[in-house]
């Protein structure tokens, strides 16, 4: 009697065919196809997610350094270049260290809205960075007693072409900034 042949390593040798491996990719290829609309609408609306979490938590880091200072802070929105940021008051302090600025994705647009007790406040305020502009600048003031400035708008809503809309507004207690479901100004 003779001994079979021995094995590489002990082990029979084993490997896919070209069939299977085809296959295989077949198979991917088709899982992909599909869920691909699905993962790209699903990237863009956490795009627009977060874009007003991280606004929402840069109000959050105004109104502490406004208390924390003893200076007002100002976050500064510019829609027309799609850009915000926050800054010290510049009639406080001359030159910010600690300022911020973002820009906000292409596909992204941002809208401010006030409510008329906030216009009249914007036409009557002694400061220039309070006041009302056309040319698409708007600032939200946060005072060194930790309240947001009555001159400040009361809504500032993300949006995106295909994923809706994102309010990021003066909570009812005007004391800070939330994110909230879409709905009509109020009056208060």
């Amino acid at each position: 009697r003779t001994n079979p042949p021995p094995h590489v390593g002990g082990y029979k040798a084993a490997a896919f065919t070209l069939i299977e491996l085809i296959l295989v990719m077949v198979l991917l290829a088709v899982v992909i196809a599909i869920s691909a609309p699905s993962l790209s609408r699903f990237f863009r609306s956490r795009g627009l997610d977060s874009e007003a979490r991280r606004f929402m938590a840069l109000t959050r880091h105004a109104q502490s350094r406004a208390v924390s200072e003893g200076v007002p802070m100002v976050l500064w929105l510019e829609t027309q270049q799609r850009a915000y940021g926050l800054n010290a008051d510049k009639t406080f302090v001359e030159e910010d260290a600690l300022a911020e600025q973002f820009t906000l994705d292409e596909t992204l647009q941002v809208e401010v809205r006030f409510s008329a007790d906030a216009q009249a406040a914007g036409r009557a305020s002694q400061f220039k960075n309070e006041k009302q502009t056309t040319s698409g600048l708007y600032t939200l003031r946060f005072n060194p007693d930790g309240f947001v400035s009555p001159s400040s708008p009361e809504i500032v809503i993300f949006q995106q072409k295909d994923n809706g809309e994102l309010w990021v507004g003066q909570s009812r207690n005007r004391l800070n900034y939330e994110i909230q479901a879409g709905k009509a100004i109020s009056s208060r």
